[in-house]
């Protein structure tokens, strides 16, 4: 099924829904993966509520598993999960579960593993060509899965292969779950790397609504596999968390709670 753009949403609100989705979603347990719906909030805005994703038809692959709190958050919004599932979050027997899995709604291949994502992404666009198919294919990777030699295996793949319908978001947020990127294993300059790969490469603020769709506005044209980085902070650059939070597990209190709806409510007055 073809969806039609969807032009007349408003991507900066639908963001500031999809980071309330998450928090609230958070707040049942007091602790989870908020940071990764905070920092990758506005990429999934523009791919979801500007139309570019076709749901039913164009691929979605959700590479880091622990991203899920992000999907579930702009599922809600676009209609492609019923909103109530929200409450039930990472509870016992719920339909969205705190990491995805072979269950998990609206998404084409989900991920244990890093680094898994963007193989699977390659048989979705390959598949598509031999069956004289237009689909798109939109592969969501994090940063830290560059250190796994999978994803650059892939890469080489895809490339020799020129997979033109394959696009593939890094949520770059210098973060994984031993402390920074940069600190554990460097993956700069990565940009540079794509791009000795034999990939088409944009390298994009990730807060930027008109940076995200001018870089995603080229998809149904490209010539080579497209890869987005998108530079982002893992917090969302909200005022009203502070930096030493631990951005990759969020632990959530009450007061935290407040003042992050607060924050994120003044985008709807």
């Amino acid at each position: 099924m073809h969806s039609p753009l969807s032009n007349d949403i408003d991507v900066a609100k639908l963001a500031a829904r999809i980071r309330l989705n998450a928090t609230q979603m958070v707040a049942i347990e007091g602790f989870g993966y908020l940071g990764q719906a905070l920092g990758s909030a506005d990429v999934l805005a523009v791919l979801f509520g500007r139309g570019i994703l076709r749901p039913g038809w164009d691929r979605f692959i959700l590479s880091p598993g622990h991203y899920a709190i992000a999907l579930y958050g702009v599922a809600a919004e676009m209609g492609l999960i019923p909103t109530e599932a929200l409450a039930d979050y990472g509870q016992d027997g719920a339909l969205l579960e705190a990491i995805s899995t072979e269950r998990t709604p609206f998404v084409d291949l989900t991920c244990g593993s890093l680094g898994q994502g963007l193989s699977g992404a390659i048989g979705f666009a390959l598949a598509a060509r031999y069956a004289g198919e237009d689909r798109r294919v939109f592969a969501f990777l994090s940063d830290g899965e560059m250190e796994e030699g999978q994803v650059w295996e892939a890469a080489t793949f895809a490339a020799h292969h020129r997979l033109q319908n394959l696009v593939v978001l890094i949520d770059a947020n210098d973060s994984q779950v031993d402390g920074a990127v940069s600190w554990v294993t460097t993956i700069e300059p990565l940009a540079d790397k794509w791009r000795a790969f034999g990939w088409d490469v944009l390298d994009i603020d990730g807060h930027d609504p008109s940076a995200i769709e001018g870089a995603l506005s080229g998809v149904a044209i490209a010539k080579l596999p497209k890869v987005i980085i998108a530079r982002t902070d893992i917090l969302g650059r909200l005022r009203s968390i502070p930096s030493t939070v631990d951005g990759h597990f969020v632990k959530l209190d009450g007061a935290m709670e407040d003042n992050i709806i607060e924050e994120l409510q003044a985008a709807f007055r």
